[in-house]
């Protein structure tokens, strides 16, 4: 139940938030799009050229600038970033049966896109600061539950680098052995880490390459949340194997849907783009395919959208850094809430502006006060090791993330356009 001084703080924080977007009646939307820039023109000239479809000029200027922006080798656009996701583990070698490293605090299409492979994710906790996969408790988890493998041929067995001795259970001795990092519990090969920048907070991420190094495990970055952010001064999605971007309609820069993948290495990005369009060999008029592909092509008209967005992407960085100090300035001394701050060594496209309550009662007031009055607001995901579909995943202990969960949530954060 509600006391006199909470009700007095949810009210006062909603009467700042509707003073600040300027709204004092209707609906304040959690992220919502803006468009003033050259989206109708851009899409226009793509009506008039007929290639609406996965083929034309926007797609390569897309592409092109994004790369550019991001500092990536290359940049290959995908209908979504759910299919970037899979896409990206299947090019870094990721098979069925194998493991995955990844955080519980994220959306669920992190670890769908491992499902999608049929391979296993394993949760492991996040700091509280940042909110992302943690390096420490990564390495811990390492150091006791993976022994490094040169590989073997058939029949023979495997030849251990670091770590325990042994028969891993359910390891089947008859099969050939990749070399790489192995889970003694499971017996399986863990072919990728993939931590993801929580609301555009940059992750530990460097810390997690070095571990990803040592242990011979690819590194792919989830960063759908975080285009425009910044960890040591390098973008994120460009510090492992392939990054990858969401453009969602709430999205700091959206194309309605769609997503990229970045790569430091050029004929990887190529073989992403053969691979997501069908696997079909360059030809005039011939449907010949070599592999079996993906229909992961984003359509021309998005990417002419997404162009259009792009050119006004430091703007809208700046109006949600402006947003991020002014929920900062308010929050200082707030008893019973604290504002999520940048943390160190980042700079946050502040995607998501977040705010932590004393606990899951509080949390829960704030969420059923505020939508009730108009200001959309909204939890954090449900834990993915508590969803049905991921119950039996293994994982680490998962107390910062369980933590972080019971108390956040997510209040408004739109581009504010003072024009």
């Amino acid at each position: 139940m509600q006391n006199n001084t909470e009700n007095q703080l949810f009210a006062e924080t909603l009467q700042f938030i509707r003073q600040t977007f300027g709204q004092p009646l209707g609906t304040i939307a959690l992220h919502a799009p803006v468009f003033g820039g050259n989206e109708k023109k851009y899409l226009e000239q793509c009506i008039d050229s007929t290639y609406v479809s996965s083929v034309g000029e926007f797609v390569d200027r897309f592409e092109e600038e994004t790369a550019r922006y991001t500092g990536a080798a290359k940049a290959v656009v995908c209908v979504n970033g759910t299919n970037a996701l899979h896409l990206a583990l299947k090019l870094a070698g990721l098979e069925r049966d194998e493991e995955v490293i990844t955080q519980p605090l994220t959306f669920v299409a992190t670890v769908n896109a491992i499902a999608y492979g049929e391979a296993h994710p394993v949760f492991i906790d996040v700091d509280r600061d940042t909110m992302g996969l943690s390096p420490a408790v990564l390495q811990a988890w390492l150091e006791q539950n993976v022994r490094i493998e040169q590989g073997k041929e058939s029949g023979q067995e495997g030849q251990t680098q670091t770590g325990k001795e042994g028969k891993s259970p359910g390891q089947d001795r008859s099969k050939a052995r990749k070399p790489g990092a192995y889970n003694i519990r499971t017996g399986r090969r863990i072919a990728a880490v993939v931590p993801m920048h929580t609301f555009g907070h940059p992750c530990r991420i460097d810390e997690i390459a070095a571990l990803c190094r040592q242990y011979h495990i690819e590194l792919i970055e989830d960063a759908a949340e975080s285009l425009g952010s910044y960890y040591k001064g390098q973008h994120t999605g460009t510090f492992g194997k392939i990054g990858v971007l969401s453009f969602n309609g709430n999205k700091v820069l959206t194309t309605g849907g769609g997503g990229m993948l970045l790569f430091g290495d050029e004929a990887l990005a190529k073989k992403a783009k053969h691979l997501s369009t069908q696997a079909k060999l360059a030809h005039p008029w011939a449907f010949v395919h070599d592999e079996i592909g993906y229909n992961y092509r984003m359509p021309n008209i998005n990417a002419a959208l997404g162009l259009a967005q792009l050119e006004q992407l430091d703007g809208f960085l700046a109006a949600k850094r402006k947003l991020a100090g002014e929920y900062k300035r308010f929050f200082e001394g707030k008893a019973g809430i604290r504002y999520v701050e940048e943390p160190k060594d980042c700079r946050s496209n502040f995607w998501l502006n977040a705010v932590l309550l004393d606990g899951p009662r509080q949390r829960d007031a704030f969420l059923e006060y505020s939508n009730r009055q108009g200001v959309m607001t909204r939890p954090a995901w449900e834990l993915m090791h508590r969803l049905p579909m991921f119950k039996h995943a293994q994982c680490g202990d998962l107390s910062r993330a369980e933590w972080i969960a019971d108390r956040l949530v997510n209040i408004p954060s739109s581009v504010i356009n003072e024009s």
